[in-house]
């Protein structure tokens, strides 16, 4: 628990260092801890060192660990993994925000569910095949289909970059996705992680996925 509480010092100085030199408030930059296949007694640790907001992304895994968070008041679970159009029901119940909208479809189900939910749209700038997202090109059809939605509140964009070593490789996926959200009127940026946080809070974003540097390597599946 002490290693936590330092690891969280550590990086919200990192938040706070990249805002300084931007010249932005930190205030307005979300710390979205990335718990995906972390035990819930993790989520229970990191809220009692002060954290909130919850990152996830698999819907099946986190409706296993679910009712052991439930009585966590105020912390909001928030799904940036890829979501199908056939899981959109038990999402809509599990989740407070969904930041991987691709689709217009995607869209029309999670307002079917008629749960009130903030959104993001992700928006695939990488030639990765295994990256999901919805096409710039795509993006005034997708943000139109949003707003038709009375009970989906959009918030802004979403995008993860190719994997690189160097933090400075994704500098450019965040400033392209920073420039889209301008040009559709977007206030909010969801983008960085562990190792390029400074280049995405320096280049815009409002929210960082930080899962590595407050809970170290995660043991693969």
């Amino acid at each position: 628990m002490d290693n936590l509480r330092e690891r969280l010092a550590a990086v919200r100085e990192r938040i706070a260092r990249a805002a300084e030199r931007a010249g932005r408030d930190p205030a307005g930059i979300l710390l979205l801890a990335v718990t995906k296949l972390f035990p819930a007694t993790v989520i229970h640790e990191a809220y009692a060192a002060g954290l909130r907001d919850f990152g996830e992304n698999y819907v099946q895994e986190f409706e296993r660990k679910a009712p052991e968070v439930a009585s966590l008041a105020g912390a909001r679970f928030h799904l940036i993994g890829h979501l199908q159009s056939n899981k959109s029901q038990k999402a809509a119940e599990l989740f407070q925000g969904i930041q991987t909208v691709d689709s217009p479809r995607l869209a029309r189900r999670l307002e079917a569910t008629g749960r009130a939910l903030e959104v993001m749209l992700e928006v695939k700038l990488s030639p990765e095949q295994a990256k999901s997202g919805a096409a710039p090109a795509e993006l005034p059809e997708l943000i139109a289909a949003v707003r038709e939605c009375p009970h989906l509140r959009l918030l802004g964009l979403m995008t993860m970059p190719p994997w690189s070593d160097d933090p400075e490789a994704s500098r450019g996926y965040f400033r392209q996705l920073r420039e889209l959200a301008e040009r559709h009127a977007l206030a909010h940026l969801s983008m960085g992680m562990s190792h390029d946080l400074e280049a995405a809070i320096e280049e815009g974003a409002t929210c960082v996925r930080v899962g590595t540097a407050l809970f170290g390597r995660r043991k693969k599946q």
